[in-house]
């Protein structure tokens, strides 16, 4: 009689069963420990609001949270989180938000501690939900979260000048319009007093790592001085990104000085020959960033009025010591005129 086949480690039906029932279980797993943070953020919640109630409805003052610290510690001495700070921020939190349905769809979805950080370093209702929004999307951690805060990146959402609207399709335009930011913060380079764009695209390709970061999730780097052969004659990209989950590519051209209305037709350029020698078919259009070091508002929207290509212009923040000693417009030219006089100075008398 044949005998049944032998179930052997390499039985690619075998792995199929148990890679489907690891991704089950871990899936499990993670459905377990949010219904466990929710209960956990739900009962901080009821606490707090418990709190605040009975210092209303009593005229109770700060030392009746002390008091509670200390005897639900002693009679839950296996629980943590019934210090007297801990307290203060479950007060704090349902006080903030009153609703008990926003810790159901919002509160709950991330972990207390980032909660407590998002309590003490946001003010609005709005700004605050849209860090607790950003936090589940990309599963920041609670360092990624402040380093975010702290950069400010809630106002920097949206702000640079684009001409998305008329040269993408919805929803494409209004999702890449809040992707780019403005300002790109870029203090994490360490770079000297004096450098040129090449070595200011270097230190980025060196710390591509926080650049990612401060670019946002989805990007993905594909090169620095990215070859293009256009028309016979050969162009470098600064730096060349592919997007994730838009679909699309992305060129980023960095300048040192002030936006100039010239860069746009560089940057259109770029954006064409990429779409025709880069973009596959179901690609988006791909997208250009021409980030300086500060912007003229009015000659940004004319000179990306009429072009046709997805543009945005966007400004960066330097290392403030380096900010600080970077020369000015006008004493670059007054050292050009001096050294240009030098020059001629030098030159021997032809009499």
């Amino acid at each position: 009689m044949p005998q049944p086949p032998a179930l052997f480690p390499e039985d690619e039906n075998y792995f199929a069963l148990l890679n489907g029932l690891k991704k089950r279980i871990r899936s499990a797993q993670v459905k377990a420990v949010l219904a466990v943070n929710r209960e956990l953020i739900l009962l901080y919640w009821q606490i707090g609001r418990e709190v605040l109630a009975r210092q209303q409805a009593e005229g109770w003052g700060g030392k009746v949270i002390e008091r509670l610290a200390q005897d639900l510690k002693r009679e839950f001495p296996d629980m943590k989180g019934f210090s007297r700070s801990n307290l203060m921020y479950m007060r704090a939190f349902a006080e903030a938000w009153p609703n008990e349905q926003f810790v159901h769809q919002a509160g709950g979805q991330i972990p207390w501690k980032h909660n407590c950080v998002i309590l003490e370093k946001v003010k609005t209702p709005t700004e605050r939900l849209w860090y607790i929004q950003q936090t589940v999307e990309n599963g920041w951690s609670r360092n990624v979260l402040i380093l975010q805060i702290e950069s400010g990146l809630f106002q920097r959402q949206g702000g640079a000048i684009t001409n998305f609207e008329r040269t993408l399709p919805s929803p494409q335009s209004d999702l890449m319009q809040q992707l780019i930011k403005d300002p790109y913060h870029l203090e994490f380079l360490p770079l000297g007093k004096k450098f040129q764009e090449r070595e200011l695209e270097n230190a980025l390709v060196a710390h591509i790592r926080d650049f990612l970061m401060e670019l946002g999730v989805g990007f993905a780097f594909v090169g620095s001085q990215y070859y293009l052969n256009i028309g016979g004659e050969d162009f470098y990209l600064d730096l060349l990104f592919y997007h994730l989950e838009l679909r699309c590519f992305i060129i980023i051209d960095l300048k040192m000085g002030e936006f100039k209305a010239e860069y746009s037709g560089k940057m259109n350029l770029y954006v064409s020959a990429v779409d025709d020698q880069l973009r596959k078919e179901h690609d988006n259009p791909t997208i250009g960033i021409i980030l300086c070091k500060s912007k003229n508002k009015t000659i940004a929207e004319y000179a990306l009025r009429n072009v046709n290509t997805p543009i945005a212009v966007s400004t960066h923040k330097l290392p403030k010591q380096l900010q600080e000693n970077l020369p000015t417009a006008e004493q670059l030219e007054m050292e050009l005129e001096a050294a240009v006089k030098e020059l001629g100075d030098d030159q021997p008398d032809e009499s």
